[in-house]
């Protein structure tokens, strides 16, 4: 047996680390150990490469989008209510751009990106199955579900295992769709869905229905197709949500609150989103207040009780402090780093559209799971959790360093040399 070279060996310990990010997530901080190993190696890869940054268009495109994300934390820092946080948070945030090169060097191969989409289904299908097992059981790897949700392997103190499956079901569906078909499409949809609703988090439900959406138009791509097949997943979704309702007193307590908006009160509306409501009246009252560089990236929970209605809820008393994000990506972005903010956001949701769309066919191809989950979890019309945090915002850049590696210069290289040598093959066919 041939042993693998030390460049294959290399490419591998290099996958792992960016993999070990992902199977790290659930474990507290410790996911910050490949990101370090990344960071340095990346920090290297930048000053072996600096005179190529502005050239390569690989490395512009996470230049540009790191920019886009880490300025505004920079600006509202000048005029931030808790400079030191902001200022932290600045430093903190820099991580990520080592990060995106480390993956966009680590994944420059085409040829590995069906083992990078086939290892995140099957983390992301390792968490599915633990969740199962603590619905059937009463346990899992992360112990006793919450009492009115899954927890999984996160665990009943660290509520993320909702929008953490529902971002990564891309994955998942694209995985089984490309191994086994439609009816595993239709198994991985069904596994899938119990979890994420028994998870609890509404979010997630409307991320994981918009992922459902885009795979029925993939399936279809023709409206006269789209729309039965959209009906047949409405009405699988509608039979789980009553057998859920029915099994689980925790998802009907869920499910009862949020008919609660049915009402049509503000106060109706207000406990059906869980408070949800009385944060974005803060959180506008903050925008009005700090229209230009907002009150500073992870400034909110200490400006909050500034503009938070008496008796408010989220405040508290004793700590002089609120909630602690807006939940909401329009208007934490806007309430934290203020307008100056938004017009950088909307500017990198502009180039990262722009890079798609240039892209080549293959390109696409491998950039379509962490793509969608990536407007799975920044779509507008829903709730979310902080872009400026530590947790998440791993997870975000994580996905877009991902995306941007599918759509680098390297890979472009390589779907190039791929045509070329079918072109020759064909050439010398018989």
């Amino acid at each position: 047996m041939m042993l693998a070279s030390p460049q294959r060996r290399g490419e591998l310990a290099a996958l792992l680390v960016v993999l070990g990010v992902l199977v790290l997530l659930p474990i507290g901080r410790s996911s910050e150990l490949p990101v370090l190993v990344a960071a340095l190696v990346g920090l290297g890869l930048l000053v072996r490469y600096r005179s190529s940054l502005l050239s390569d268009a690989g490395l512009r495109l996470i230049l540009i989008l790191f920019a886009c994300y880490w300025l505004p934390i920079v600006f509202s820092g000048f005029a931030a209510v808790a400079p030191a946080k902001t200022w932290m948070t600045a430093l903190e945030t820099l991580r990520f751009l080592p990060l995106a090169v480390f993956v966009a060097w680590a994944l420059r191969r085409a040829e590995v990106w069906p083992a990078v989409h086939v290892s995140i289904a099957a983390i992301c299908g390792l968490w599915l199955v633990d969740a199962w097992i603590q619905y059937l059981t009463g346990n899992s790897l992360g112990g006793a579900p919450e009492a009115e949700r899954l927890a999984g392997i996160f665990g009943a103190g660290n509520l993320k295992l909702g929008p953490v499956l529902a971002t990564l079901a891309p994955f998942l569906l694209l995985v089984a769709r490309e191994r086994t078909g439609r009816l595993g499409l239709l198994l991985a949809f069904v596994a899938l869905l119990i979890p994420i609703l028994l998870a609890g988090s509404r979010a997630a439900w409307l991320s994981y229905a918009l992922v459902c959406v885009v795979f029925a138009w993939r399936e279809t791509r023709d409206f006269r197709r789209f729309l039965p097949l959209l009906i047949g997943v409405l009405l699988g979704v509608a039979f789980s949500i009553g057998m859920a309702w029915r099994g689980s007193a925790g998802f009907g307590a869920r499910i009862e609150r949020s008919l609660l908006a049915l009402q049509g009160t503000s106060a109706a509306i207000d406990d059906a989103s869980a408070g949800r409501l009385s944060i974005w009246q803060t959180a506008y009252a903050m925008i009005r207040a700090h229209p230009l560089t907002g009150v500073g990236a992870r400034g909110f929970r200490y400006d909050y009780p500034q503009h938070a209605a008496p008796g408010d809820r989220f405040v508290d008393a004793r700590t002089g402090v609120g909630a602690s994000h807006a939940h909401q990506v329009v208007l934490e972005v806007l309430s934290e780093t203020g307008l100056v903010g938004f017009l950088f956001w909307t500017l990198g949701v502009t180039v990262a559209i722009r890079a798609w769309r240039r892209a080549r066919p293959a390109q696409r191809a491998r950039a379509f799971a962490p793509g969608l989950a990536l407007v799975a979890m920044c779509f507008p019309l829903n709730t979310h959790l902080a872009f400026y945090s530590a947790w998440w915002g791993l997870f975000f850049w994580w996905l877009l360093a991902l995306f941007t590696a599918a759509l680098a210069a390297a890979a472009q290289q390589a779907d190039g040399d791929a045509a070329n040598h079918r072109g020759g093959a064909d050439q010398h066919a018989p």
